[in-house]
């Protein structure tokens, strides 16, 4: 029997639950608006490593501990984990989890990463692969800068479109049974080229992959975005969310008061200098694991829209002056009374 609905979404009948999770992040997003919701901040950017990749790997372990300590569960009753970072071949995640023990499966999906291993770990839960499993993702701003751009010590310039790649790592644990939040529905995206070609400029270049998935998920459930008490994107940013606010009004449709970004919404914009806003595969994690589900939690949403975005670039391609495609992943998350 099939789960699909329409062309790219699918329901999950067990509705895997969120049994726990956690949000590890740095100093300045520690100094941000969800400094409260956050389950550890890290005053030293090194986290106690000697480079900034090993303070990355750091990060990801903490997180994934701290989800596994919430549930009570240690980290070998998992039944594996579905991680994944910005670094080339993913090395943060790999060498996290390299002495865990467990069964590892790394995704790279760039930003959106949190929504597709999410995605993939509710999809191994509902068809019954296994019963406890955890979706780990984060980045590092110091790590990325210097894989992406340049090294710190060069003090370049940033544009205003440029966004500020997060210190973050957010970790949720999935099962069969427990909570009161579940995974009803999942919606993959599809690659989206709109011929973006500026790495200062990633707003523009996902913001229409997020319009292409969005617009599958309302198409194939029938759903209009009222039907949701908060729709999340991440991380467009500034530029990138009133980007596809516009493509949706083309069409008639409004994505309502509802409509946030995490890009937009991890950083004061008026007392720290982020340009567009946050980015990075720790953005939309340490939102959701330190902001949207806590709320969720407290009653504030009972179904909420999350839709991770990413620009799907590599230093590489960047330098041989490729556009840069887009992806979206979306899923739905339901509070139960």
């Amino acid at each position: 029997m099939t789960k699909k609905i329409g062309r790219q979404t699918a329901a999950l009948p067990s509705a895997p639950a969120v049994l726990s999770y956690a949000a590890v992040v740095g100093k300045k997003e520690g100094e941000g608006p969800f400094r409260d919701g956050f389950d550890r901040i890290s005053q030293d950017s090194y986290f106690g490593q000697e480079s900034w990749e090993k303070a990355e790997s750091q990060m990801l372990w903490q997180c994934f501990t701290l989800a596994c300590g919430k549930a009570r569960l240690s980290p070998s009753s998992l039944d594996g984990i579905f991680a994944g970072d910005l670094l080339n071949q993913c090395v943060a995640s790999s060498f996290a989890m390299k002495d865990s023990g467990l069964p590892y499966l790394g995704v790279y999906g760039a930003c959106s990463t949190i929504a597709e291993t999410l995605i993939l770990a509710s999809m191994a839960v509902d068809g019954g692969f296994a019963e406890r499993v955890c979706a780990v993702t984060g980045s590092h701003f110091c790590s990325a800068e210097r894989q992406y751009r340049f090294p710190l010590e060069y003090g370049g310039q940033r544009t205003p479109s440029s966004q500020w790649t997060v210190t973050g790592s957010g970790a949720v644990v999935l099962g069969t049974d427990g909570g009161c939040l579940r995974v009803r529905l999942v919606t993959p995206g599809r690659i989206v080229d709109a011929g973006i070609r500026d790495p200062n400029c990633m707003g523009a270049a996902m913001a229409p992959a997020a319009y292409d998935t969005l617009r599958a998920h309302f198409a194939d459930t029938g759903r209009s975005p009222g039907d949701y008490d908060a729709i999340f994107t991440g991380d467009l940013g500034a530029l990138g969310h009133d980007l596809l606010e516009s493509l949706f009004a083309a069409d008639g449709v409004s994505l309502g008061k509802g409509y946030q970004d995490c890009g937009v919404l991890i950083y004061d914009p008026s007392a720290q200098n982020v340009n567009a806003g946050g980015s990075g595969c720790g953005c939309s994690a340490s939102v959701l694991c330190g902001h949207i589900l806590p709320e969720m939690e407290r009653g504030r949403w009972k179904r909420v829209l999350f839709a991770a975005t990413g620009a799907l670039m590599s230093p590489t391609s960047a330098m041989q002056g490729e556009s840069i495609p887009g992806i979206c992943h979306a899923l739905v998350i339901e509070r139960e009374e």
